[in-house]
Formats: structure tokens, sequence, C-alpha cells
């Protein structure tokens, strides 16, 4: 894996964490961030070992959108096929969570909504904010906004934007949870040990679940469902999850 200038690549086990590493300008996004995530996503999705992968922010801060003072100073555009890290994150075959503190805003909301689960402490702050300064969206923002929130409110964030907190965020259900600052890395490590340590097949094949509804019609999605449901239930990991269910312990998965 290569050596990356803005970002922090950590693996521990079947567990990764990408750390989007610009804390001195609040992780805002250059070029080189943007060079550096589309590689990153792109080795996570070839590790098949995966089963969860983080994305958050350095500092106080997960992610405000452009570098406003960088863009200006003419450290820009990038190259199009990074824009890609959002259908990466959507679609890999690993359970991805955005793990937000501070700063929410703009493409940083459209990697974040990319995500399978979003947990904020309660210094987060939210905006979609492309509007206040003349532009229409990107990181797919406006696709998986209406389909975690509703056609309405998503409209609402977009045309109208301003700031709102963890907890309007997860009243609204764009956050599953909002946690206080000191209990969130406790409640994140718990999560992603939970998801690190449950069956990859069954896992895996519940990604594909939600992924595949999104573009097949009934019928043909039940054939694919139905295949990968029987597909764990001949494994030797269902078996050895029904023998500790009745056994009372935690069950051992060997991904096959």
């Amino acid at each position: 894996m290569s050596a990356f200038q803005t970002i922090l690549y950590d693996k521990a086990g079947p567990a990764a964490t990408i750390t989007l590493n610009r804390p001195e300008a609040r992780n805002g996004i250059v070029p080189q961030l943007m060079d550096d995530l589309w590689e990153a996503v792109q080795d996570a999705a070839a590790d098949r070992s995966l089963r969860v992968l983080v994305l958050r922010g350095a500092g106080r801060d997960f992610c405000p959108g452009a570098d406003l003072k960088a863009y200006v100073a003419g450290q820009g555009p990038t190259r199009p096929e990074t824009f890609g890290v959002s259908v990466i994150l959507h679609e890999a075959q690993m359970v991805t969570i955005a793990a937000i503190k501070g700063a929410c805003a703009g493409a940083g909301l459209g990697w974040a909504s990319a995500c399978d689960l979003r947990i904020c402490d309660d210094t987060a702050r939210f905006n979609t904010a492309f509007l206040d300064v003349g532009m229409s969206g990107d990181m797919a923002g406006t696709w998986f906004l209406p389909r975690i929130l509703g056609a309405a409110k998503a409209r609402e964030l977009y045309f109208l934007p301003g700031k709102f907190d963890g907890a309007e965020a997860a009243r609204i259900g764009l956050v599953n949870r909002m946690i206080p600052e000191a209990a969130f890395e406790t409640e994140l490590a718990a999560l992603v040990d939970r998801l690190a340590n449950a069956s990859p097949l069954a896992l895996k094949g519940m990604k594909a679940n939600f992924v595949e509804q999104e573009h097949m019609g009934l019928a043909d999605f039940i054939k694919a469902e139905t295949a990968r449901h029987s597909a764990c239930g001949r494994s030797e990991d269902s078996r050895e999850a029904f023998r500790a269910f009745v056994e009372k312990r935690k069950p051992v998965f060997q991904g096959r």
C-alpha cells in the first residue's frame, strides 16, 4: 500500500480506519486528499478480509467540505475519477461507518451519507453548504439524502442550507446515534468490535442485499437474496452460530 500524504490508513484484523489527516485545516478537502482517499478506499474494497471500515477525521472535525482557502489559491480542480469515493463507500463488501465529530458539511456530508452507518458526538455540526458558495453539490449527497431522510427533507437541507447539531441529525435520521463526546471513542470501538466479530459470510451477504435492492426488481432480488441466505445456511459459520447459541457462548467465525 502506498504512503499517503493527507490521510492515515490503519488496519487491525478485519477492521480498518481511514482518517482524513489535515487537522490544521479542519480536514478540508484539497486535490491531494481526494487522490489519497480514492486510493485508500480502493485498497480497502480489494481487501476481502475486511468486515468493517471506519471513516473519520483527525483532530476536532470530520470534514467541512472543500478547503476554500486552498481553492481560492488555485488548488483545484481534482481528477474526476476520485469523485467515485462515494460509490465505493456505499457498495464495497465491508460495512462502512462514518465517525463524525465537529464539522461535517459539503463533500464531507456526502461521504458520511455514503456510509452504511453514521454516528456522531455532541460536538458535531452539519450543513449541506453548497448553495452558500454557488455550487450545486457533489459526492452524491443529493442521491443519498433523499433515501436516508425522504425527498422533502433532503431538498430542504440543500435549498435552505444551515448548520444543525448532532441531536437534530439524530432526530431526522441522518445519524444512527448521537453519543456524548466523553463516551464516543468507547462506543465506536464497541460498534467496530461487534461488526468485526460477526460472521463475514453473513455480513457481506447482507451488504450485497442492500446494494442490489436499489436496482433490482422484487422477483429477481428474492432469488439473489435466497441464494445468499441458503449459502450462509450451509456454511460452517452458521453451524457454529447455532451451536454457540445453544451452548450460551460467543461464536467463533472462520469465514467458511
